[in-house]
């Protein structure tokens, strides 16, 4: 069995990161928070971006080799054809979104969300001067047609929505959204003439009882968009790249895309993106073999130590969303486990309202880590 990356970094050498994940806390915290994994970089990313440095080849980025390494991977991996010509390269995912978002909306249109979801979401909406259309994920952490339905319906009116920015795989419950449901947003979106724009970052981080489906590769979707990168699998969110790719339909308005958006990814990241994508899947596998094991190793822990946390194992992602109501810490229990605990979580209810009494747990280190933090989340009550 191949060594996980998960294990090959030391607490000390974690330490020495100076990256945001191991700079907002004091050094006696331990930070299962943002999404940085503890894991060195993949061989052939660290080789790509040595290669580059060696030449000195730190200029703009051009081409179309990021869009066809996706291409390349989401074939082998998702048995899904892009079309390169349907793409555009974007800075980041969230930054994609915006830019597709302000193509498709006006200012005072509403983009529906499925909270508890990635506070950049709302964020992002908000400061576009869009407006945020919340509709909660069901009690089982689904997407819910029926409410879906009322929203778009409404927006045919001009009175709520005019784009759904869907999570998929899910932030921060890990859920992997399923044909049926995926299907059911399609005729939605179709029916009432909604653009969904799907971020689709966590989609190689999908364990293996569960199956990723690329939004655009359902029939009903040519006019949605997609996002994707190779930042989380791969822990490259420092270096910035994303492809925005677009439905059939929709590819004349990515084309419409303004000419500097291009200028905002790193052309070294669009190297390392390109390079994980076509030569580090075998460190992606081990890695998920990691993954897998401390998703469950979590569970286990919580059980013991932490009972009345109600936690779903996650189908996708490296992040857990733990229900702590039961715990008596009020709205926001992260605070107080860092206070006590001395580790940090990220706060419930920044997911949204369904977010109070919730932490999100970064899975993604050692299991030593995992096991002391979670001792420690237990003395802190």
């Amino acid at each position: 069995m191949s060594r996980s990356p998960l294990h090959m970094l030391s607490l000390p050498q974690l330490r020495q990161r100076t990256s945001m994940k191991w700079r907002r806390y004091p050094p006696d915290v331990l930070p299962l928070w943002v999404a940085e994994m503890d894991v060195p970089l993949a061989g052939p990313v660290a080789t790509a971006i040595a290669d580059a440095i060696a030449i000195g080849d730190t200029g703009y980025p051009e081409g179309t080799g990021y869009a066809e390494a996706l291409t390349e991977f989401a074939r082998d991996r998702w048995r899904w054809a892009i079309d390169i010509h349907h793409t555009a390269i974007v800075p980041d995912v969230m930054m994609g979104i915006v830019e597709v978002l302000k193509l498709v909306t006006r200012p005072g249109d509403g983009v529906v969300v499925n909270s508890p979801v990635y506070p950049p979401f709302c964020q992002f909406i908000e400061h576009m001067d869009r407006r945020v259309v919340d509709v909660p994920l069901s009690a089982d952490d689904r997407i819910d047609p029926a409410a879906l339905d009322d929203a778009f319906r409404h927006a045919t009116a001009g009175a709520s929505a005019r784009a759904y920015l869907l999570c998929s795989p899910h932030n921060p419950t890990g859920t992997v959204h399923s044909r049926e449901e995926l299907t059911a947003v399609a005729e939605l979106a179709d029916r009432h003439r909604v653009a969904v724009v799907v971020d689709e970052i966590h989609a190689p981080l999908t364990y293996p009882e569960a199956t990723h489906l690329p939004y655009l590769s359902l029939p009903g979707t040519e006019s949605a968009f997609s996002v994707l990168s190779a930042s989380k699998a791969w822990n490259l969110a420092g270096l910035k790249a994303a492809v925005a790719v677009a439905g059939s339909a929709a590819a004349p308005v990515l084309a419409r895309m303004p000419e500097e958006v291009s200028h905002g990814p790193s052309h070294v990241g669009v190297i390392a993106h390109a390079a994980a994508l076509r030569q580090g899947g075998a460190w992606l596998d081990d890695l998920m073999a990691g993954l897998d094991r401390n998703r469950h190793l979590l569970g286990d822990l919580l059980a013991t130590h932490l009972p009345a946390v109600r936690y779903r194992i996650p189908q996708s992602t490296y992040l857990a969303w733990l229900d702590c109501r039961s715990l008596g810490l009020g709205d926001d229990p992260a605070g107080a486990f860092l206070e006590r605990g001395r580790v940090a979580l990220n706060s419930g209810p920044t997911f949204g309202p369904a977010g109070a009494g919730h932490v999100r747990l970064n899975f993604a280190t050692s299991a030593d880590v995992l096991d002391e933090a979670v001792q420690r989340m237990a003395s802190s009550l």
